[in-house]
């Protein structure tokens, strides 16, 4: 049987805005950063959420806390609990979920799952359960519209794929990593598997991992679409790796990977390469914290070549900088092309003027009117779009374009909204 790639999951719960270890348990799991930072550090694959909040407030107060989960992740959250209307879905969503959770017993599921799957793909949605025949008797109304089951009874394990063809994450007491290995065998549709060792120990998790693909079980972070030996490498027997951040496109280094290094970055996520003086492997960022987790890897045409798009943290550069390339050799003037850092840094001169005043800046003239002076002259340029929309003159609508992203930056200064939750909100769309 050919077995695909298994996740290991962190499951853990909210309660008033704060990590809790357990349903019943509700003793804080102390600093929020670090405590998502040690999940993907050491190999979680994604992490679930369970609002336990009983009332409107404390539901707001867990969504607050949602969104700076999302924001400190590097690995996919689900989130589910208190999903009682199609707004709790639209919210969690839209604060950087990947899937909600809905719950099997609640009477509404059937309609939220169903109007859910149409205005968000069912890609979005998952569906916790605990009694078989509680989800059996809602099978034809949900089944078509939800792409995966939390099973929160480990009695179920090895036996859904009798009941439905829909991948499953189960959760598990404490386990050995034999009877993990042997629960995950037992049924191909079983996608991942969490045991509550693993929001305490996390540290476990790339040891079991390890363990698992020993025994056969596949539980990569990372799947490549290609095997090691179709590589062309170096004299060394490494191949050259090209690091880039994935939002910018910067380059931040060249690095090299032995086959070891390669593999140990599928299965835990995080860049690792072979040092050539030292000898040895080395997780970027073990040491500095300043780690880079793995968004694409792309061979070259030849098969020589790496290309790795990741999530840097803090400095890319052991001196310090972003990137290691910081050295000018030739520069030959040039207007910068990349749209993004062309709005960045006009909206960071924007903020700075926000932040530091300068006497006849006509930028300060709108902070010191406003929020109504801003927003009179965001209706006056929209207003000026339509009517140069209107005329036959390409080049009088990309001059009011220009100018109304002007006074829309401006106003997200004033707001606080930088370009990076702007443009997360929108791959969120």
């Amino acid at each position: 049987m050919k077995y695909t790639p298994k996740d290991i999951t962190a499951i853990v719960f909210l309660k008033d805005g704060m990590l809790v270890k357990g349903f019943r348990d509700h003793t804080p799991m102390g600093d929020l950063e670090a405590t998502i930072r040690s999940f993907h550090d050491n190999g979680l694959d994604k992490i679930i959420l369970f609002d336990l909040s009983d009332n409107d407030v404390e539901h707001e107060k867990n969504l607050h806390t949602i969104k700076q989960v999302t924001g400190i992740s590097e690995i996919p959250v689900y989130v589910g609990g208190n999903i009682n209307y199609h707004e709790d879905v639209k919210k969690v969503l839209y604060a950087g979920c990947k899937k909600v959770i809905l719950n099997a017993l609640k009477p509404k599921t059937r309609e939220l799952a169903r109007d859910g799957a149409q205005r968000f793909g069912k890609d979005r949605l998952a569906l916790s359960i605990f009694n078989v025949d509680v989800f059996f008797k809602q099978k034809d109304d949900v089944e078509h519209h939800i792409s995966e089951l939390i099973v929160l009874n480990e009695k179920l394990a090895g036996t859904m794929s009798n009941v439905t063809d829909i991948p499953y994450t189960i959760l598990m007491e404490n386990m050995t990593p034999e009877k993990i290995c042997k629960t995950l065998k037992s049924d191909e549709n079983i996608q991942g598997i969490s045991c509550l060792s693993f929001v305490e120990e996390p540290e476990k998790v790339i040891e079991l991992k390890k363990y698992l693909k020993s025994q056969g079980v596949c539980a990569d972070h990372l799947t490549s679409s290609m095997d090691w030996s179709s590589f062309k490498l170096n004299s060394d027997g490494l191949i050259p790796v090209i690091v880039q951040d994935y939002k910018t496109n910067e380059v931040l280094m060249l690095a090299y990977m032995n086959e070891e290094a390669y593999h140990t970055t599928l299965a835990v996520g995080k860049m690792t390469y072979y040092s050539r003086s030292r000898q040895e492997l080395w997780i970027k960022g073990l040491t500095s914290g300043h780690f880079q987790y793995v968004k694409s890897l792309t061979i070259d045409c030849d098969n020589d070549t790496i290309l790795a798009k990741v999530s840097q943290v803090g400095a890319a550069c052991h001196t310090g900088s972003r990137s290691c390339f910081f050295t000018d050799l030739v520069q030959e003037d040039s207007m910068d092309r990349n749209l993004f850092e062309v709005l960045e840094r006009q909206y960071n001169v924007i903020k700075d003027r926000k932040e530091h005043p300068k006497k006849g800046s006509y930028t300060n003239y709108l902070f010191e009117k406003g929020i109504d002076k801003i927003l009179k002259k965001i209706g006056e340029e929209s207003t000026e779009i339509v009517i140069a929309s209107k005329n036959s003159e390409r080049e009088d609508v990309k001059y009011e374009i220009a100018d109304f992203l002007y006074y829309l930056m401006v106003l997200m200064a004033e707001k606080g909204i930088s370009m990076e939750e702007v443009l997360e909100e929108l791959v969120l769309r």
